[in-house]
């Protein structure tokens, strides 16, 4: 059982009017109403991931709109009170949790099925969304189905990839069968792409529906490219900058980026090698590849400036779900080179936008990246063309068939 300084709720009781209506095709034969919303994550800023930005979106993105917003989260340490400043229609509430090993400042979070009982006994919210499948998502999903509330998922990280990169791969089949229970339980299943849904469906993970991810275009942006930072790289106007943006990590294959960058620079020797990030593998990365810059952590405009002076972007992963890097570095005007698979099966045509490797063909995305930076021409055009697509993916419009999602099954209860 909590106490009240392990739990920390902000909510103002003051009644607003609703975001305005809008008229939306998702929306057309859905009747609008304000809706309590709980939304359960194990990661959220200020950590810097995929999930915790996906999350951060959407519960603005609600409470922009009208609903009330329940945030339940593990504790991020000693000193995290909470991140979001209070406003209309938000409740912050914080659980118990535990640090990951190798992964300092993240924690999974414990069960906490009695004080979110005792949260939802007065005001209990008419649709949950689970984005994460640890013990606290499990807790959620028990008090929910006890008391009738309609519950989503988000598969949002493929665990089962993730244990081939640690040594333990032989726990993959029964991290598969948890994560298929887990989702068969809830009444949907949130994924990025179409080839994901099916890839679930498949294997039993019951219903999946697809909701897209979005990208901020006015911050990821070509004209927040800047000379002094590529002259801090000791690059001069016309070398190539290879850019990766993620967490420096076994899981996102950053070995291939690395053996792509030397086939690349073998080809142009001017070339450097930009990683924006930090993670378990930074000190062997630092020891191993001196000649490397390991940017460490940006966020914000200080971020999209990285992005923006690079000029061609890896990504190796074979193991993200989607890969909302891919979207900012297309929107930073970026050649992107990527497996075709995820954000870049969604978003990328081969030659045309992007260069799309078989997947996990590891020759391949080497060869396609050093015939990439053998030609100023050709990653130049692909970049100007991958930001035109990026225009083309707006976040109000995948929000707005989350809202839709929402109160369809709120309205199915």
């Amino acid at each position: 059982m909590q106490t009240a300084q392990q739990t920390r709720e902000t909510e103002t009781t003051t009644p607003g009017a609703a975001a305005e209506e809008t008229e939306h095709p998702y929306l057309a034969a859905v009747p609008r109403q304000r809706l309590r919303i709980a939304m359960v994550t194990e990661t959220f800023p200020p950590e810097i991931n995929g999930v915790a930005h996906t999350l951060h979106q959407m519960v603005h993105s609600m409470l922009e709109r009208g609903h009330e917003v329940h945030l339940i989260r593990p504790r991020q340490g000693k000193g995290d009170h909470g991140t979001l400043a209070p406003r209309e229609g938000l409740r912050e509430q914080l659980t118990h949790g535990l640090p990951i090993p190798g992964y300092p400042g993240l924690h999974f979070g414990l069960p906490a099925r009695g004080a979110i009982r005792k949260a939802w006994r007065a005001n209990p919210p008419d649709v949950i969304y689970v984005a994460t499948e640890g013990l606290l998502g499990g807790s959620v999903l028990s008090a929910a189905r006890a008391m009738g509330i309609p519950v989503i998922s988000g598969f949002h990280t493929n665990f089962h990839r993730y244990s081939q990169y640690y040594g333990l791969g032989f726990l993959a089949p029964a991290i598969s069968w948890f994560l298929r229970r887990f989702h068969h339980r809830t009444q949907c299943t949130l994924v990025p792409t179409d080839t994901l849904a099916q890839e679930l469906q498949e294997q039993g993970f019951g219903t999946c529906r697809v909701l897209a991810r979005g990208v901020d275009t006015q911050l990821f942006n070509p004209a927040r490219r800047r000379p002094d930072l590529r002259a801090q790289w000791g690059l001069e106007p016309d070398d190539p900058a290879v850019i990766y943006v993620g967490r420096l990590a076994a899981e996102k294959n950053l070995h291939l980026a690395v053996e792509a960058f030397r086939a690349m620079q073998a080809r142009q020797p001017r070339a450097r090698f930009i990683l924006v990030g930090d993670g378990p593998a930074a000190a062997e990365l630092r020891e191993q590849h001196p000649d490397l810059i390991l940017a460490g952590v940006h966020i914000g405009e200080d971020l999209a400036g990285y992005y923006a002076s690079g000029d061609m972007f890896l990504f190796p992963s074979t193991s993200d779900t989607f890969g909302n890097v891919v979207l900012e570095a297309m929107a930073s005007g970026l050649a992107v080179v990527s497996y075709d698979y995820a954000a870049g099966r969604q978003h990328l045509r081969h030659g045309e936008s992007g260069m799309l490797a078989r997947f996990d063909d590891a020759e391949q995305f080497k060869q396609l990246a050093t015939e990439l930076v053998a030609d100023p021409h050709t990653w130049r055009r692909l970049g100007t063309q991958a930001r035109a697509e990026a225009e083309t993916v707006d976040w109000r419009c995948e929000h707005d068939r989350l809202e839709a999602l929402f109160l369809e099954y709120a309205q199915a209860k």
